[in-house]
């Protein structure tokens, strides 16, 4: 099957408000939380990786600790209104002609690597989107055509790619995983926790 362009966003735009600020850069294993969507995102087979921040400057500091060249910056200056606007800037960093962008977030640090790929297989075979499911549960990244990115651009609010998502029946390929770490986010310090 020959390889499609794909590119990645990582939602980084938020202030953690539940967390208590600061999330995304809180330590995590050695690193930053955000380290691992980071390196998740650099793992698919993407041509970029846009890191969309907003609240914390310091997201600007981990990224430029990966030194890779297909890290770019999109700030949201209008992250306030919710995870809508961090996805619709984003989306405008996207390069014309890719076929789909994986959306990542920032604070899911432990997604597999190598679900990306059955990911990008789904999508170049016709899906409009695919994710990861385990137990039943729809998890991230999503993969989602370059087709939906109208219906993306034009979501209010602190929604995110979800509603888009849930309106495709079939046309939304999940693939099945079993590691938890599709599922795993972080809200709270608690959560950092082992």
């Amino acid at each position: 099957m020959t390889p499609i362009a794909l590119e990645a966003i990582v939602l980084a735009a938020g202030s953690g408000r539940r967390f208590g600020g600061a999330k995304l850069t809180a330590p995590w294993r050695g690193g930053a939380l955000i380290d691992g969507a980071l390196a998740a995102a650099l793992a698919a087979p993407v041509r970029r990786v846009i890191v969309v921040t907003g609240a914390d400057p310091a997201v600007l500091d981990r990224m430029r600790a990966f030194e890779d060249p297909r890290l770019f910056v999109a700030h949201a200056a209008n992250h306030a209104l919710g995870m809508s606007a961090s996805l619709g800037a984003g989306l405008a960093a996207v390069s014309s002609g890719v076929a789909g962008v994986y959306v990542f977030l920032g604070d899911m640090p432990l997604i597999p690597h190598d679900i990306a790929g059955p990911l990008a297989e789904a999508l170049a075979a016709g899906a409009l989107a695919a994710a990861p499911v385990m137990g039943g549960r729809r998890g991230h990244p999503a993969l989602i055509s370059a087709a939906l990115f109208p219906q993306l651009v034009a979501l209010e609010g602190d929604v995110g790619a979800r509603a888009v998502l849930d309106s495709l029946g079939p046309r939304l390929v999940l693939v099945e995983s079993d590691d938890p770490g599709v599922l795993t986010d972080v809200d709270t310090p608690d959560d950092l926790r082992p």
